[in-house]
């Protein structure tokens, strides 16, 4: 099958998806941004149910909505891009959590992925096995990643993203320090002449590497894409993503120009490194990364009130929070905003209750 023939047939389905995008319904939050408000409360009431407790819980939804874009006008000039990364957030921290998830973006390429993805059929000759079954080997090993990420729809609620990202390092660490060992004992025995042992090392290997892009797909690769998500106020969400997206590039375009010059010099030791990256990922989750599973945006805006870095900190300062705000609390169930950028917590919580704001 020709290069032609292939990119036909990826093109089929980008044609079927650009077809059935015109009947997808808007986003409610769009909508009310652009003055649309009786389609946002039309489709919130499909999705919420029109008639009793339903139709109560989908106004409730947008009239949060509203008071979120009524605030996004009266602070645009605080949301933007520059001012998220090096401006003055107060409480909010933004700049911490524009730093949190792109060193999350980076470090899921360091751990290996942009190598293995990219140079699999190079992994895969380093242990001795010819360049066409490398090439076949190579496109098997996608296949099972593709599988592997059905598995965090069933792993991420219930054990977090924080211990996700944990197993995830050590089962990818293991798996590179091994696929590494292997490599370097099969190019020993193809040097020695011993093609048995080299086949055996080979498919050691290669199986590690299977291993490894299993285990990514279950974790890391869905991790860092959620986390920011779900740890940015509202009104600069999107932008929050967009700030991942960075990290993504900086770590994908870095290894990519890297790699060639690594398994160039060092060979199959370059896993090894890759190893590494995965056992010092461990305390930079543990240390810097604050649980984000089954909490609220408001929540995490209270949990992001510290003033330091460590995750115990914040822990610490947010149970220290509920005890003393109870009414805080309250308001982020709701989904109401509870800091304010400037002053610290809002005890009303409600967005347009501005002047009942008070600092930490």
């Amino acid at each position: 099958m020709g290069v032609l023939a292939l990119v036909r047939i990826i093109i089929i389905p980008l044609i079927v998806l650009f077809g059935i995008c015109w009947f997808f319904p808007e986003s409610p939050r769009w909508l009310a941004k652009v003055g649309r408000d009786e389609e946002a409360r039309y489709i919130l009431q499909r999705l919420r149910g029109s008639e009793g407790e339903d139709a109560i819980k989908a106004e409730n939804e947008y009239q949060d909505i509203r008071n979120v874009v009524i605030h996004e006008r009266k602070t645009a000039q605080s949301n933007t891009y520059w001012h998220m990364a090096f401006g003055n957030s107060g409480k909010l921290h933004t700049a911490r959590r524009v730093q949190l998830v792109i060193w999350l973006q980076i470090v899921q390429e360091w751990v290996g992925i942009a190598g293995v993805t990219v140079y699999a059929p190079t992994i895969f000759r380093i242990a001795g096995f010819s360049s066409e079954k490398s090439q076949w080997i190579s496109g098997l090993n996608n296949i099972f990643y593709m599988f592997s990420t059905l598995i965090c729809v069933f792993t991420l609620d219930r054990i977090g993203r924080r211990w996700t990202l944990y197993w995830g390092s050590v089962g990818q660490g293991i798996a590179m320090f091994l696929a590494g060992g292997m490599s370097a004992a099969g190019i020993a025995a193809t040097a020695s002449g011993n093609t048995q042992a080299a086949s055996a090392y080979g498919a050691a290997a290669a199986s590690f590497v299977f291993m490894f892009t299993f285990v990514f797909g279950a974790t890391w690769l869905t991790v860092p894409w959620l986390y920011p998500a779900e740890i940015f106020p509202l009104e600069v969400r999107a932008k929050g993503n967009a700030w991942g997206v960075v990290g993504w590039s900086i770590g994908n375009g870095w290894l990519k120009l890297l790699c060639p010059v690594m398994f160039n010099a060092i060979s199959e030791k370059t896993l090894y490194i890759f190893g590494a990256c995965n056992i010092l990922s461990i305390p930079m989750v543990y240390c810097l990364y604050p649980e984000s599973n089954q909490r609220t945006l408001e929540e995490m805006d209270l949990l992001f009130a510290a003033d330091t870095p460590w995750v115990w900190d914040a822990e610490r300062n947010f149970e220290r929070l509920k005890l003393e705000n109870p009414d805080l609390v309250a308001a982020a169930s709701r989904g109401n905003s509870v800091v304010d950028a400037e002053s610290g917590l809002k005890r009303g919580g409600s967005i347009e209750n501005d002047e009942k704001s008070e600092s930490l």
